[in-house]
């Protein structure tokens, strides 16, 4: 049974719809977001002051082109917060500062090495990667208004987080519990799967579309999945982990134990896998995983590179395949360190192997490329998310009574007889 929205819940949901459209266009009069919004005029003036209140929304001039009265213009206030989003990768970890208008102002990456890392030193890089980025972005903690926080692996709501990759992650609760109490502000948590579909939604290919998978590709795999404008999180907020669905019955060995796995051969493992099947002795294979990349696409005329991506475009067109005969999405598109080295030489074979897989209707006018947010996906996402989470009704009234308003001198005692101003003598 599908549960009634509280009308809380709706007025929190269309403050978001207006920030986002802010934050996308830029500037808007109050009847333009009520058109992209869908929103009534009403609703949107009143959230509008609201968020004027709140210290997000400005005034950025005036629009006189039409027959009536000058109309003010609106835009996102970008002093009026700080966010920080963080992407904990297999490989590294990034943070970044954004302001209120989710521009980039501070960013730091910190590499960690998936083969020996602890959980203290995953902990430790993190948190150096966060004071690196509020110093670059001149931003003190007590500026952030909200942390978002994306992490790896098959995340459980069981705190002792027993379900999950790399090794590490297996803890990936207590490294929840090791940062909380240091980062500089209300943490919000999400797969990071999750994390690019609302990058998609706010600035990528899946704005303004009902339906959309955004396939991540990196060390692992997997997909932010979009259904009617909303990202799909799950019963235990899992969803997404397409990497770890079946490609091949008892394939290649996956770094979850598993064997077949989708990841096991279009993750970047998967891939130098191939190409060690290609040419065992190639030079590339001795490289680490991003220069392995890179170097994949330097050379994609070279003989067994050229079989490599072409045997990888392949297995990625059947996996993507079977993403699209369950979900018949509008558009998927491709994002993640991989997918913007390589997207443009696997594009064309996967599009053909998608086609010959896919059921013939659901693959018919399915928009398929490589997404043009080309920054870290996950970061963005998560700051988008810990500003979407501070903007709910509780926090923006507690940031309200919080902010200093115009000083209001207190009355005075009344005038007595002797303090009471006296007549001038003539």
């Amino acid at each position: 049974m599908t549960r009634t929205r509280s009308s809380s819940e709706i007025r929190d949901a269309s403050r978001r719809e207006i920030v986002r459209a802010l934050v996308v266009q830029g500037t808007a009069t109050r009847t333009e977001l009520a058109h992209t919004t869908g929103l009534s005029a009403a609703t949107v003036s009143n959230l509008v002051a609201e968020l004027r209140e709140a210290g997000f929304i400005a005034d950025a001039g005036t629009d006189s082109a039409g027959t009536g009265r000058p109309t003010t213009v609106l835009r996102i206030d970008g002093e009026g917060g700080s966010f920080l989003g963080i992407d904990l990768a297999e490989t590294y970890v990034r943070a970044v500062v954004f302001d209120a208008a989710v521009t980039e102002i501070g960013a730091a990456n910190v590499e960690i090495d998936e083969e020996w890392v602890s959980v203290d030193s995953v902990a430790d890089a993190l948190l150096r990667a966060v004071d690196l980025a509020l110093e670059r972005g001149g931003r003190a903690p007590s500026d952030i208004l909200g942390v978002g926080l994306g992490l790896p692996g098959l995340l459980s709501t069981d705190r002792t987080g027993t379900v999950a990759t790399p090794g590490w992650a297996a803890h990936v609760r207590r490294l929840e519990d090791r940062v909380r109490p240091r980062l500089p502000g209300p943490l919000v948590t999400a797969n990071p799967l999750q994390a690019v579909g609302h990058s998609e939604i706010w600035f990528g290919a899946a704005r303004g579309r009902s339906s959309a998978v955004v396939v991540n590709l990196g060390t692992g795999v997997g997909a932010g999945i979009i259904v009617e404008g909303r990202v799909l999180r799950g019963a235990t907020h899992t969803a997404g982990e397409w990497g770890h669905t079946v490609l091949e019955l008892d394939g290649r060995l996956c770094r979850c134990g598993r064997r077949g796995c989708v990841e096991a051969y279009v993750g970047v493992p998967g891939i130098r896998h191939t190409l060690s099947e290609v040419d065992p002795d190639h030079a590339l294979l001795q490289l680490h995983q991003r220069e392995f990349i890179e170097g994949l696409r330097d050379a994609v005329g070279h003989p067994p590179v050229a079989e490599t991506l072409a045997r990888t475009a392949r297995y990625l067109g059947i996996a993507l395949s079977d993403i699209v005969a369950v979900l018949n999405p509008e558009v998927m598109t491709l994002t993640g360190w991989t997918a913007w080295a390589l997207g443009d030489a696997l594009l064309p074979a996967a599009r053909i192997a998608l086609a010959e897989r896919a059921p013939e209707l659901t693959a018919a006018r399915l928009d398929l490329g490589v997404s043009p947010v080309q920054v870290n996906s996950v970061a963005t996402g998560m700051a988008v998310l810990a500003f979407e989470n501070h903007l709910d009704s509780s926090a923006l009234a507690r940031r309200v009574r919080s902010r200093p308003g115009p000083r209001v001198e207190p009355p005075g005692p009344p005038p007595t007889a002797s303090s009471a101003p006296q007549p001038v003598a003539g």
